[in-house]
């Protein structure tokens, strides 16, 4: 019998892990990956709204950080076990990648708007992704799925620049705001490899992500308290809590999702699955935030989408 007993939460972590790691490269992994993906793109819009929203971006963020350790807290107590020192060394290091892409993305949505500056970060994301997975990884697109990539990332550009077209606020501010936008985008792309790489040399997924989450709550939240020290915060505290504890949920389904699909199957296509995001993101704007979409955006959307579906099969 094992040490820990047959029933402890650890082993039964230890067992899920060693299956999902069983999948990998196969065909029965490779669909999972591809839902994992496509689930991780729908929470990451919602994520990307509840960051954005009506308060203080970088209080946002904070609060959803709060929210990551309250959630991840009894995992890490009770269900994973501790990380050796090599995966700590490892998450120590995805956590501070994660800090600078939190950094980037709190002051582009400070200075624009979440419809100009979300299609920017996710279409730069995919085509260095792409890029750093096959020097890394040593994955290899066909002719037919850069093609693909090529429709969805000029999609998802050509649509910033439908919405850039239509901001209203100073132009020096919209430049500053773009220039963190891809900065942001090309974090994406560090993390996204970074990432993959650690989850593939971990010795358990779920370990990983579990402490992830958990090591990288604790930086935005002392940031948010430094930049309000001198200001009161002005944010009802239920309105707060809801917000970080949702925050919290879809990042576990968004970044959680997209490191488990990159670990049973290429991390380019499941990046670029991932950025399908930004028609998500509109949908949100039209539907929930009642922002006008027109004929060029559905155009643009439907050119997204393709882009994946050409990935998807192109292969």
């Amino acid at each position: 019998m094992d040490a820990l007993g047959p029933e402890h939460p650890c082993q039964k972590a230890f067992t899920l892990g060693d299956y999902l790691i069983s999948l990998a490269g196969t065909p029965e992994g490779a669909r999972l990956a591809s839902l994992l993906a496509l689930t991780a793109a729908v929470a990451h819009a919602l994520f990307g709204a509840l960051q954005k929203g009506r308060f203080d971006p970088w209080l946002s963020r904070a609060v959803i950080d709060a929210g990551f350790f309250v959630i991840t807290l009894p995992v890490v107590l009770f269900f994973v076990p501790a990380p050796e020192l090599r995966d700590l060394l490892i998450l120590l290091g995805a956590a501070l990648i994660h800090l600078v892409y939190k950094i980037t993305m709190a002051r582009a949505y400070e200075k624009a708007a979440y419809t100009v500056v979300y299609p920017v970060v996710r279409g730069t994301g995919p085509l260095v992704t792409v890029a750093a997975a096959s020097i890394f990884f040593h994955e290899h697109f066909t002719g037919v799925q850069w093609i693909g990539v090529a429709c969805l990332s000029g999609g998802i550009l050509l649509l910033a620049l439908r919405n850039l077209s239509e901001e209203k606020i100073a132009k020096q501010a919209l430049r500053i705001g773009l220039i963190w936008a891809l900065a942001c985008g090309f974090m994406v792309a560090v993390y996204t490899t970074y990432d993959a790489w650690g989850i593939r040399v971990a010795e358990n997924a779920f370990t990983f992500l579990a402490w992830f989450f958990f090591l990288s709550s604790f930086d935005f939240p002392v940031l948010a308290l430094l930049r309000h020290r001198k200001t009161p915060i002005k944010a009802p505290f239920k309105a707060l809590a809801w917000r970080g504890l949702s925050g919290a949920f879809l990042g576990w389904i968004s970044f959680g999702g997209v490191m488990l699909a990159t670990r049973l199957d290429k991390v380019g296509e499941a990046a670029v699955l991932r950025e399908t995001s930004t028609v998500f993101a509109a949908l949100i704007g039209w539907f929930i935030l009642g922002e006008k979409v027109g004929p060029r955006r559905l155009f643009l959307m439907s050119l997204i989408a393709i882009g994946a579906v050409i990935v998807e099969l192109g292969g």
